[in-house]
Order: structure tokens, then sequence, then C-alpha cells
């Protein structure tokens, strides 16, 4: 290896171009070191085009071709070189979606099990992985991939984007990329197609999850889910959800091996889609625990209010656009279709106590005169999954503007500090804390972090705790006066930990299980501190 590192830059020192690069390509055979390689070509990039070499071109092309087998970045880069920029699929898309391929690499590399991405309609994520189906088929044509989408339109598109794909070398030179690999059989009718020889199970299969998958498919490759659900209509059938989980469950899951990877791609609809139902039984089941996994789900708007997917050449969507998207939810009230399908969180509307449209909301502004207090409810947690949730809550007569939100499921060390910071920023004047046998530290522990920030307020704790069908009775007394009473910011002017507390409200539902419940209970807290003053308290003790 010394001795190639040596070579490498008495190549690079006289541009001797041909000797530099195939050294770097010798130097990657011999360690496999993709990183280390990737900045090698990095370099050589750098250098020849800053020089006067008439053939820079052709060496950059070759450059992303020498690490295209086992690169997934510099096999769209390559594959796509003939392509006119503006045409190109991957380049102007690079910078936004390059941390997506990353999560793919390491889902090829036996790092991930499962991943899940979500983003807003028409951004990519669908021919992204026909790219990505395309490279593992030439990586290992031996193995079956399974792609399944709701209809066969859908799943016919992705095998058409693959076919695409392998039936012009031209345009996507991956003739020049896998040199050994060809075309052995397609067929359109069943949608399967094979690389280098027939096979019984295909080297990729597209069919519809309500097509025929028992005894035609296997899989031992890659297991796609596209988009289970049809759209609205579907997501608001709980009959239709359970239909098209059992079919998940019962026809498509089955047809992956134990050592097959998982890509779940969709708009996330509901509470009780089947994405949804995946991640649950992967967070809450302890036989998943070794199973390794991770969601991707980038908004169309970020916390400042801007475009998530401004792709260059403008092929993307500007923050015009998606502000103007959900101006037109909000005017026909419908906020839970654009948080689905446009901000990647789903709210369940069977059976949903707080329906967003039955909520009050302002700018962000608070009037221009005192308010008459400044308060916050507390509802603690430990971490581990559970939210602490505690509105900041400014009082003007019988209106409630709740103004900003604690919600965050860190450990005492992440919370209790916010909480002290919230206290101090916003002059909160008064505390209630729910305090359980569990909760009562808690308490304490704010009380402390409030006592290190030389802050002093009337902090009480309230020891009749409410747990189970306890607790969601005083949310359901409570949800009247929250609907007539609170106000919180509209979409647009809401943090990030704010839009997390509402769709935990929007959540909360009639009957069924409440997962979490840890905002509209914070909520229930408020209304009470507010209006009602006959639960017993105790004042908490002071940490000496």
């Amino acid at each position: 290896m010394s001795n190639l590192l040596k070579a490498l830059e008495v190549f690079r020192l006289n541009q001797r171009w041909e000797e530099y690069l195939g050294c770097i390509q010798n130097i990657y055979e011999e360690d496999k070191d993709l990183v280390g390689a990737k900045n090698l070509l990095n370099m050589f990039r750098k250098d020849i085009l800053a020089s006067d070499c008439e053939e820079k071109n052709e060496y950059v092309k070759r450059s992303y071709g020498i690490l295209a087998r086992d690169d997934f970045d510099s096999y769209m880069i390559a594959l796509e070189w003939n392509r006119p920029t503006k045409e190109k699929f991957w380049l102007p898309r690079r910078k936004k979606l390059m941390y997506v391929v990353d999560a793919l690499m390491a889902l090829e590399y036996g790092e991930l099990d499962e991943l899940f991405l979500s983003f807003p309609p028409r951004t990519g994520k669908s021919t992204l992985c026909v790219f990505f189906m395309s490279w593992v088929i030439f990586r290992n044509s031996e193995r079956s991939n399974l792609y399944s989408s709701y209809s066969d339109t859908v799943s016919g598109a992705f095998y058409n984007g693959v076919l695409e794909i392998l039936s012009d070398p031209v345009t996507y030179l991956w003739k020049d990329l896998f040199p050994d690999s060809r075309v052995a059989s397609t067929n359109a009718k069943d949608q399967c197609l094979n690389l280098d020889r027939p096979k019984r199970y295909a080297s990729l299969t597209a069919r519809s999850l309500y097509g025929t998958l028992n005894g035609a498919c296997d899989c031992n490759g890659y297991l796609i889910a596209d988009d289970l659900i049809s759209g609205i209509e579907e997501a608001l059938n709980p009959d239709r959800l359970k239909a098209a989980w059992d079919k998940v469950d019962n026809n498509l899951l089955p047809r992956a091996k134990e050592n097959a990877k998982i890509l779940w791609i969709g708009t996330r609809w509901s509470q009780t889609d089947p994405i949804a139902r995946r991640i649950d039984t992967l967070e809450n089941e302890d036989e998943f625990k070794s199973r390794r996994w991770k969601v991707i789900n980038m908004p169309a708007l970020n916390e400042d209010d801007e475009s998530n997917f401004e792709y260059e050449y403008g092929v993307g969507f500007s923050s015009e656009f998606y502000k103007q998207r959900r101006a037109s939810f909000e005017r026909n009230n419908d906020l839970a279709s654009w948080l689905a399908q446009y901000q990647g969180e789903p709210i369940e509307r069977e059976g949903g106590v707080f329906a967003p449209e039955s909520l009050r909301y302002y700018n962000g502004t608070l009037p221009t005169v005192e308010p008459d207090r400044i308060f916050m409810a507390v509802d603690p947690a430990w971490g581990g999954g559970d939210f602490v949730a505690a509105p900041i809550c400014f009082q003007y007569g019988d209106d409630i503007f709740v103004h900003d939100v604690v919600f965050d499921n860190g450990d005492k060390t992440v919370t209790q500090p916010l909480i002290s910071f919230m206290v101090k920023k916003y002059g909160v004047q008064a505390m209630k804390v729910e305090a359980t046998k569990m909760t009562k530290d808690y308490a304490l522990g704010i009380d402390k972090a409030l006592k290190d920030d030389n802050i002093r307020i009337n902090m009480i704790t309230n020891t009749k705790h409410f747990t189970g069908n306890g607790k969601q009775q005083r949310i359901f007394d409570k949800a009247p006066d929250i609907r007539e009473h609170m106000i919180f910011r509209e979409i647009g002017k809401m943090s990030k930990p704010y839009e997390l507390f509402m769709n935990n409200v929007f959540a909360f539902k009639v009957l069924g299980k409440n997962k979490h419940d840890d905002a509209p209970d914070s909520l229930a807290m408020a209304i009470d501190m507010a209006f009602f003053s006959q639960s017993p308290i105790e004042i908490c003790k002071r940490i000496i």
C-alpha cells in the first residue's frame, strides 16, 4: 500500500492522469476502503478540472465508474452521464436527498434491516427507488426482489421504470458500468424481469398488493412496499385500512425470506395504516428488539416554513408552492390531509376528540395588553418514549393563548432545564406539575432547576393524579373547554415541538387505545388551572 501511495503522489505531481486514476483504482481494490477511495477520487477530479487536460470530461466520467458497483451515488452519476443536466434525475436532487442515499446504502450493506421513507407527492422517492433497484440487481442478479403497491398500475410503472434503464444503454450507461450483465428475460404481463439468466423467481417482480403473491413471488433480496394505501378514501375507512394490513401481514410479508431487506415508501395517511402498524410492531414487541430499522420523514416545509424540496434547475417545489397548497387545505378545513400528505404526520379522523377544524388559532402574535397571568401545566415523564408535555399559557379573561410548548421525550437532564428555560423566557408566574408516585421526584427536579436559575414562582403539584381510563375521562371532560377557550398557533407559526404537540392532540381518540396522551392531558391540566380550583393540591418542598 505504501508503494501505491508513493506512486500516486508521483502521478499526481506530474499530471499523469491515466496512471493517477489507475493507481486510485488499485488502492481501492486492495483495501476496499470506500470512504478513502471517494476522498482520493474527489481529489483527482479537483486536480484534473483545474488542469488544461483536453480529455478531462472523460476522465471525470471514468472516475465515477470506478466505484459504481459499490457506491449508489457514484452509480447514479455515472449512469446518467450522457443525459442533459436539466433532464437528469439525480444531480438536481443530490444535495437534498444524499442522506436518503446514505440510508439506502446502509440497507444494502447490512447495517439496517428495514427503512421507512415518507416524502410529499412528486418529490422523487419512487424514482429514487427505481434507480436503487436497478443498482441492486446489477450488483447481484441472483437475488429475487419483490415490489408491491396498491394497484397494478403503480406496480407496472415501477417495473417499466427499471425496464427503461435496462432497455436504453445509450441514455443510461449501465453497459459501461456492468459490462458482463445482460437482460435475460422480461415479461410485461407478469411484470417480472431477469438479468443474466432466466430464473423461477425473477430478479425483479412487481405485483399489486391485491394481485397474485402466494406461490408466484419469492424474495430473498428486497421487499419494497410502496404506497399501499390508494388515497384519502381508503385512509378514511377503518375497515379498508385493516383489510390492507391483513393483506400485508398475511400475503406480502411472508414472501420475504428471513434475510431479506424491507423498504417501506409512502404517504403517512393514518396511525393505523400498514406503515404505522409495522412501526408500532417494531417499537413495542420484544421479539423485534434485534431488528435494525430507521424512519426518514422529510416534510414539505421545515421548521422555518421553507421548502425541503427546492431542487436545482427548477425540478422541485418552492416554499410559495407549498404554502399555497397549505392555504388551500386550510380553506377547506382539511388540515389533517395537509399534515398527512405533505408533512408526514398522520392524524386520526375517525373518533378524534380534537378535530383540527374544531380548535381556535392565532397568528403567533399575542394581544398588546398585559395578560391576566402566565402559567404552565406540566405532564412529566422520565423519557424512554414518553413525552414531557407543558403548554405555556397566556390568559386574557376567558381566552387562553397557548403561546409555546415543551414537548420532548428526552431524559430529565434535558427536559427539566428546558422547562426552567421556558419559565425564564416567558416570565411564567405559576406552574402545576402532575405528581404521581412515579413522577413526584420529577417535580422536585424542576424545582431545583428553577432554583439553580434563581427563579422563584408559584409552583404546585397535583397529587390527585389520573391514570388509564381516569386520565382519558379527564381529557374528555375538559375537551369542550379546550375547544372553547384555548387558542393555538396556526400552521406556519409553530415550532417543530409545537407541531408534534398538536399532532399528539389531534391523535387522541374517543374509542380505542391512546398510546400517548401527554399533550391533551397537559391541556386538561391547564384548563383546571385556569377555571377550576376543586382539585386538592400540595405545596412542593424546596430542595435545601
